[in-house]
């Protein structure tokens, strides 16, 4: 379970104004695995939660998965 590749897709998405865009358009956790693996980065979904140190900003994401993965 690395969050390696959890944070290289953030901080790719935080670089491309286009790629941000498409993950803040993410409802599910599926449809920001899927983005994520056509960018080339697998992403395990238990990777994503807690004990995890969350690797994406609450403004990288919709409120649906802010709520999901950052507990706020």
């Amino acid at each position: 379970m690395s969050v390696a590749p959890i944070k290289a897709f953030s901080e790719k998405a935080r670089a491309n104004p286009e790629l941000g865009a498409q993950l803040k358009a993410c409802l599910k956790i599926k449809e920001l695995r899927a983005l994520s693996a056509a960018e080339g980065f697998e992403i395990e979904e238990n990777s994503l939660y807690p004990p995890n140190e969350p690797q994406f900003t609450e403004d990288q994401l919709s409120e649906r998965l802010v709520k999901a993965l950052l507990r706020v």
